[in-house]
């Protein structure tokens, strides 16, 4: 299995909106997706000041799922239209084996 981990920030007062955006609009949508060998979603937020940083981990049986979800290009992050004014800052997404 592989983790698909993802870092993005926003504003303290955006941080609500974003999460909200997250559980109820954006990870929903990744699931109606039915890509072959989605396993699911975790989300992650810490509080740092003026900014909180969320960190999504979306776990896939293969790079080819994650092929799939994000293209050819697999470390570009994907980034939902109504998401993008509330990230001031994002990273290209890693992917990892899961060992345990």
């Amino acid at each position: 299995m592989i983790a698909r981990i993802w870092h993005g920030w926003t504003t303290a007062a955006d941080a609500k909106t974003y999460e909200k955006l997250l559980r109820d609009e954006i990870f929903p949508a990744i699931a109606t997706r039915n890509i072959a060998g989605y396993r699911g979603a975790e989300l992650f937020i810490r509080e740092d000041g003026e900014e909180v940083e969320f960190v999504t981990l979306l776990r896939f049986d293969s790079l080819e799922g994650i092929r799939e979800f994000a293209g050819p290009d697999e470390s570009k992050p994907v980034i939902y239209p109504k998401a993008e004014p509330l990230l001031t800052r994002m990273e290209r997404s890693r992917h990892y084996r899961i060992a345990v």
